[in-house]
């Protein structure tokens, strides 16, 4: 863990690499060529400082068709987070605590991707994504669904149900993918979350989206990527789950390596 956040520091303390770092948050989801087009840096260069962005998990990459997109992820960030900012003194890293907000908030796309390094098995992740004891856990959501390509899937929160027919598994291939659809909106969803009816109308409004994850092992390691995209410009929704996933991915990679979740800080 120390040398994860040993990376993180010195990936951060380059003034090139925070530059790499302030075009993906002022829009994600570039090229190469595009963050050299956007700053005064060789094709050589901005490739080195990638490298050392994505080692230390500051960056992370997906491919569509032949290229290759570089997105901000803000995982390794949270980590310091939960650490030092939220069990210490949250006082003296004021710094740390807008960059954890930039990251979680301010990024301009229309999807969501985010990269967590777990120390488990596929197995035991993929269950801890299906099995609703332990999605009950570290999201407060349990799914009923036989987790099958094309099966519907009925979400419950918190005594809120939503359960429709195009709410249905999009991909499922035990340990390494998973895809569904986002859940429905409806007014009592607004009511349950402490929505506004204006801010309601919006979500009910809004075209449905989807989430993947996508499950690598990496050593002793796993790898896994999650993606929910599907959205709109100016989306309510995305703006919500952009800070709804980081901490619930959070919570998932603690219960996984601890078998606790990590404490409520409103408690």
């Amino acid at each position: 863990m120390d040398d994860m956040f040993e990376a993180v520091f010195k990936a951060l303390a380059d003034a090139s690499r925070r530059r790499l770092l302030d075009s993906l948050n002022d829009r994600n989801g570039q090229t190469l060529r595009e963050l050299c087009a956007g700053l005064d840096m060789t094709r050589q260069a901005v490739s080195k400082h990638l490298a050392v962005l994505e080692a230390a998990n500051l960056v992370t990459t997906l491919r569509r068709g032949r290229e290759k997109l570089h997105y901000l992820n803000p995982e390794p960030v949270n980590a310091i987070a939960d650490r030092w900012i939220n069990r210490y003194d949250r006082g003296r890293l004021h710094a740390l605590a807008d960059l954890k907000s930039a990251l979680e908030s301010d990024i301009m796309s229309d999807e969501f991707v985010y990269t967590s390094y777990i120390r488990t098995t596929p197995e035991k992740l993929w269950q801890a994504l299906t099995d609703p004891a332990f999605t009950k856990r570290y999201w407060g959501a349990t799914f009923d669904t036989d987790w099958r390509t094309g099966s519907a899937m009925t979400w419950e929160q918190s005594g809120w149900v939503s359960k429709d027919p195009e709410q249905v598994i999009l991909e499922s291939s035990p340990y390494t993918r998973l895809a569904y659809t986002w859940h429905s909106v409806d007014t009592a969803f607004g009511e349950q979350f402490g929505f506004s009816p204006e801010d309601t109308a919006k979500l009910m409004a809004e075209r449905r989206s989807k989430v993947a994850f996508e499950i690598e092992p990496v050593g002793e390691m796993v790898k896994l990527t999650v993606v929910h995209d599907g959205f709109e410009s100016g989306s309510t929704m995305l703006a919500g789950i952009t800070e709804g996933w980081p901490a619930i991915l959070s919570n998932l990679k603690t219960l996984l390596e601890t078998g606790e979740t990590l404490p409520d800080p409103e408690a």
